[in-house]
């Protein structure tokens, strides 16, 4: 294994995705270096979501030639799914769903359940007081301390997030994968989760955060992917990809960029992207 490839979270090849008759994703390429914040944005529909569960090893994408390997992460292409998902957190609105219709569950066990890679816990699961007292202290960082005996179908959605994310980084992944996380938010919740992330991604730990939402790309995201149509449009240094030219090509509206302190923002004719 030569020295590019190790350093290497991601390496997608030539990878396609068919659900109901159709290409979702469409002979995607794709290299995501390891410390290296990243963001992928697309509209909706454009495979954003797709990807992660590539990712995720929750779809698969059709064989190539001679067997060759689609997606290689963190230089292996072969993985136990629960130990992967250990060194890669995971936080969506579909987790959260699956956690709220898994019966009623706390934020400390939801915590602890990220050392298992699991949706719940169960006698089988040997929860020792190290694992409790990370536990904790990930819920304490994630300022979600006084959530951890509430249980999770009680939470807002911002409380299940800040649970989600202390779930996530109890393992001490290697990255942090985040599907539309900001989903359900409101204003002040979702702003407080972007300084959440803002903080963790300076601990470094990489994110990888997905998002049809311009403003919502940290100032620590230095790479950004466009995907459009289930392709990758571009990928590049974020301030040549985050220019009006670019994202009208993918979203297929005219947009404007500007930047709005750290951060950017993306106007069209009704509002915000």
């Amino acid at each position: 294994m030569n020295s590019e490839s190790t350093s290497l979270l991601l390496n997608i090849e030539d990878a396609t995705v068919r659900r109901g008759g159709r290409n979702i994703l469409d002979h995607v390429n794709l290299r995501i270096k390891e410390g290296v914040n990243t963001a992928i944005v697309g509209p909706n529909g454009s495979g954003k979501t797709t990807l992660i569960k590539l990712i995720s090893r929750q779809h698969y994408a059709l064989a190539r030639p001679n067997d060759a390997p689609t997606v290689t992460i963190f230089g292996k292409d072969r993985w136990d799914v629960f130990e992967l998902r250990k060194m890669m957190g995971i936080v969506s609105s579909d987790l959260h769903h699956d956690f709220v219709a898994s019966g009623r569950i706390t934020g400390l066990d939801v915590a602890l359940s990220g050392f298992f890679a699991s949706h719940g816990l169960s006698r089988n699961h040997d929860v020792t007081s190290d694992m409790r007292r990370r536990a904790e202290e990930a819920l304490d960082l994630m300022e979600a301390s006084h959530l951890a005996a509430k249980h999770m179908d009680e939470m807002s959605t911002g409380e299940a997030r800040r649970i989600l994310i202390a779930r996530a980084l109890v393992p001490n992944p290697r990255a942090l994968l985040l599907d539309e996380p900001t989903t359900g938010l409101d204003i002040v919740a979702r702003q407080r989760f972007l300084q959440t992330l803002r903080s963790i991604a300076q601990h470094g730990t990489t994110i990888i955060l997905i998002t049809h939402h311009v403003e919502e790309i940290l100032p620590e995201i230095s790479e950004v992917v466009l995907m459009s149509q289930g392709k990758i449009a571009a990928q590049g240094a974020k301030e040549l990809m985050l220019t009006g030219d670019r994202l009208t090509e993918v979203m297929g509206a005219g947009i404007s960029v500007r930047k709005n302190g750290q951060f950017y923002a993306a106007d069209v004719e009704n509002g915000i992207v």
